[in-house]
């Protein structure tokens, strides 16, 4: 029997509860939200960015080409002494200063947390890499987005291939992905904007080093 690949199948990634999720963003991934943003939102160059499930760091290095500071943190210690150890999730005081962005590629199974703790906190606004499939479910949409609406949905036209544990330069990718963004100041209504191909103008040499 062939192995079944269809988007149905191929797009589910199941992780153990206790897992850390860990799927590096592709640099030219975060590269193309800050296109995005700057075309569509607001000049990036003088904010602060926290990117809360930093992981290897991957997202915060395409981060600080477009932002004035960036921070990293991750619930596990992936470089002793280098990252910044913090349980973003964690009742009480925050581990970094007030940030004006909240950047980030969550657990999948943690991201509507993630969302609603990073709506309360940054300044000007979040920004969350999720697959298109966390756009459905009514227990999300009650407790998340009729709550919170998005002010946009940046949906990716090509995959973004993310495999787990490292980025991969010739990785393949069944799985749609898009980035929601929540802005402090909104009117409430949600547009969608579609990601136009740009791999090839926001892939770098040395992204995979």
């Amino acid at each position: 029997m062939s192995q079944n690949t269809s988007h149905a199948v191929m797009s589910q990634r199941r992780e153990p509860h206790d897992s850390l999720d860990f799927f590096p963003t592709p640099a030219w991934g975060t590269r193309a939200l800050c296109n995005q943003l700057e075309a569509h939102v607001c000049d990036l160059h003088n904010m602060t960015a926290w990117d809360p499930a930093c992981g290897e760091g991957h997202m915060v290095a395409p981060l600080r080409e477009y932002f004035a500071q960036v921070l990293g943190s991750d619930v596990h210690e992936y470089f002793p002494g280098k990252t910044l150890l913090c349980d973003f999730l964690m009742f009480g005081e925050p581990c970094v200063d007030p940030v004006d962005w909240i950047i980030t590629n969550p657990p999948f199974r943690l991201a509507e947390q993630f969302a609603l703790k990073a709506i309360s906190r940054a300044k000007v606004g979040t920004a969350l890499l999720v697959r298109t499939a966390f756009l459905e479910a009514i227990g999300r949409y009650n407790n998340l987005f009729s709550r919170f609406p998005p002010a946009y949905i940046f949906q990716f036209t090509e995959r973004l291939p993310m495999v787990k544990g490292r980025v991969d330069e010739e990785a393949a990718s069944a799985t749609a992905y898009c980035w929601i963004v929540w802005l402090a100041q909104s009117d409430g209504a949600t547009l969608f904007k579609w990601i136009a191909p740009c791999r090839d103008i926001f892939e770098r040499d040395g992204d995979y080093a």
